[in-house]
């Protein structure tokens, strides 16, 4: 069963796209409501907007089935990542917007799912950075995700476009974090580091720079490259946005390991 797509570069960088996937097994399936069938979470689109990772020589990871199944940025114990606030668990029973995503009464098999859908893919990550760091003497981890541009439920107000998030600076070397949020600064796009989103568990988990082992989460708002009414992807905005897209993972690649 494919679980993954996956795609091994040669450069010291892993982009991680945990929330692409839109596959759905039918015994889930069979169960859900609308919202849960329509996935309407889904980090839609973000493996077209990096459709420049491949010509860039950087190994890929990005999930096939949809978070809904298993959320591969929260951790199998549980931990909320964000005290305080509302977040969706391991195996989201409702959407961001709190809409049940199940019929009533049906039971999730959590261990089962994390058996079969998190642990193959997180095996992956752990394996690839191994071998990348092995290779280089270190590496990064890019984590890339995208939500609507206003989710009442999660946050106040319009989504800043895009979000850097280190684990409020445990996870990534912080002059290579500096290096990144000068890009994000001096585009056009508003920007946030460690704020609403600070990087869930595949940051906060693998990052690990005194090891040489460097990884960040960006979170984009999606009303920068799609039409959020329609769910349809917009080349225009799409080629506004890649150029800083590209400046980060080119920076990602080429900033000196001291």
């Amino acid at each position: 069963m494919d679980l993954y797509f996956f795609h091994k570069g040669s450069k010291p960088l892993l982009v991680s796209m945990p929330h692409v996937g839109l596959e759905n097994p039918e015994y889930i399936k069979s169960n859900m409501t609308s919202h849960g069938v329509n996935m309407m979470d889904t980090d839609w689109y973000i493996d077209r907007l990096y459709d420049f990772l491949l010509d860039m020589d950087v190994s890929i990871i990005g999930a096939k089935y949809s978070r809904y199944v298993v959320d591969l940025n929260r951790g199998i114990d549980g931990t909320n990542l964000y005290p305080g606030k509302k977040v969706s668990g391991l195996c989201p029973t409702h959407t961001f917007d709190g809409v049940s995503l199940y019929k009533k009464d049906f039971k999730i098999d959590e261990a089962a799912r994390i058996d079969r859908y998190w642990r193959p893919y997180h095996d992956k990550i752990s394996n690839e950075l191994s071998r990348i760091k092995q290779y280089h003497g270190f590496t990064r981890l890019w984590d890339a995700h995208s939500i609507k541009s206003h989710v009442p439920e999660l946050f106040n107000g319009r989504l800043p476009d895009l979000n850097l998030g280190t684990g409020n600076g445990t996870s990534a070397d912080m002059e290579l974090v500096k290096k990144l949020d000068k890009i994000i600064r001096n585009s056009k796009y508003t920007n946030a580091l460690n704020g609403r989103f600070k990087g869930g568990y595949i940051t906060r988990h693998y990052g690990d720079p005194k090891n040489n082992i460097d990884a960040i989460q960006l979170e984009i708002s999606q009303i920068t490259y799609m039409n959020e009414k329609t769910n349809e992807f917009d080349e225009r905005l799409a080629n506004q946005l890649r150029p800083t897209l590209k400046k980060l993972i080119e920076t990602l690649i080429s900033f000196p390991k001291i």
